[in-house]
């Protein structure tokens, strides 16, 4: 049963609030070239969660979805004169869609892309299907690899495992030796970790940084005020905070830069005054778009952790514009910045850097997605230290007229 959340609700009332709105384009375009997955994550926000239309859904993306994709996306890199796009292969697992299916895709959205804006291809993985076979293919294919991994073996198979229990992590170790090769290693984006409170941060960075990734995504587990996060006992009010600090401290004091850590590249970007790149943190308009493997136009599909619904637009490319999914007041909400925080977050002196946290974490069954981040306290904590550290090194700086010519 889907459910409509108290706000956003509609456009140019709740929203825009009487201030001149004009949407931003979408430069990111999810396609969910297949919709199941080989393994069975407990923390998954597709299977796990509110969300279930990946039931009824067509297991993989056909070539006239995909088609259709990609004439949509260039009509609008053309409406908004784009000079390039991103569109990342998702699932799901999307090497289950096979060699030859994303050969076909690359090649469609690279043809008719051409002459328009310039595309970035990549594609998310659990990695247990990458081998030399089909790293040859999305090397060839310039498709950047990003795969899943949640830190040392043991921490990993906690979570990631397979349907009949067994952990996922030898698996994945295997995938990301050959990806990491000489042969390969030129299409390898970086590795996303979810946080786990109960692991030692240390020992999980360190672990993920053996395989000397480009870059690092540490990620919230998908929660909201309905459906709150694990919380350890004796652990105190912000474990996911603390953990975060720990990997920052140790991050932070490396004698060079060993890795990006991308959630906390972002938060020093702003403390210092910049602007955010993410949607984790941060009041920069979200340009990222969702295809579902029917073609449904969707917002982002972690929003799947709130409701049953809550990423739909009633839009499908066969018939309907990117332009028009950006009038959805879901979309609209999160390209407000400020207006779109509760007055909570708003009166708080760390909103501009927080962003009231990630959208999905929000939700609450009775006031939708106008609350702060179910994850405030942690978000608060991390936010402070960095502030702390970064505030006493430039302090700790030469002034700039003592500095030798």
């Amino acid at each position: 049963m889907t459910v409509a959340p108290a706000w956003p609700t509609s456009p140019g009332i709740d929203l825009a609030a009487g201030e001149s709105f004009r949407p931003r384009a979408f430069r990111e375009f999810i396609l969910k070239v297949h919709q199941r997955c080989n393994l069975a994550c407990d923390y998954c926000y597709v299977y796990t969660m509110a969300d279930q239309s990946w039931r009824h859904r067509p297991a993989a993306m056909s070539a006239e979805v995909c088609h259709s994709a990609a004439l949509r996306i260039r009509e609008h890199a053309r409406a908004h004169h784009l000079a390039d796009v991103r569109v990342v292969l998702h699932g799901g697992e999307p090497l289950l869609a096979g060699a030859e299916r994303l050969s076909a895709f690359a090649t469609t959205l690279r043809r008719t892309l051409a002459d328009t804006c310039g595309v970035r291809l990549s594609l998310q993985t659990n990695g247990i299907l990458l081998d030399e076979a089909m790293l040859d293919l999305l090397t060839a294919e310039s498709i950047e690899v990003g795969v899943s991994l949640d830190g040392i073996g043991v921490a990993n198979d906690r979570h990631r495992r397979y349907a009949d229990g067994r952990g996922s992590s030898r698996a994945v170790d295997r995938a990301l030796r050959l990806l990491t090769s000489d042969r390969y290693r030129s299409s390898f984006a970086g590795l996303l970790c979810t946080v786990d409170p109960t692991t030692d941060p240390r020992d999980t960075y360190e672990a993920l940084l053996e395989y000397e990734p480009p870059a690092i995504d540490f990620l919230l587990p998908h929660a909201n005020w309905t459906r709150p996060p694990h919380r350890p006992e004796n652990a105190g009010d912000t474990p996911y905070g603390d953990w975060l600090v720990a990997v920052f401290d140790r991050w932070y004091s490396a004698p060079r830069r060993e890795t990006s850590v991308k959630t906390l590249d972002e938060i020093l970007r702003l403390i210092l005054g910049g602007s955010s790149r993410s949607e984790h943190v941060g009041l920069s308009p979200v340009t990222v778009v969702v295809v579902e493997s029917d073609g449904a136009i969707e917002q982002v599909d972690s929003l799947k952790s709130a409701y049953a619904g809550a990423c739909s637009t009633g839009l499908n490319i066969t018939t309907d514009s990117f332009d028009r999914a950006l009038q959805h007041p879901g979309v609209m909400a999160r390209q407000l910045g400020a207006n779109a925080l509760c007055g909570e977050c708003r009166d708080c002196p760390l909103h501009r850097v927080c962003g009231a946290g990630h959208y999905a974490h929000r939700y609450s069954s009775d006031r939708g997605f106008l609350n702060r981040t179910v994850y405030c306290a942690d978000l608060q904590r991390l936010i402070t230290h960095v502030h702390e550290r970064v505030v006493a090194d430039l302090s700790a700086m030469p002034a700039i007229g003592s500095i030798p010519a």
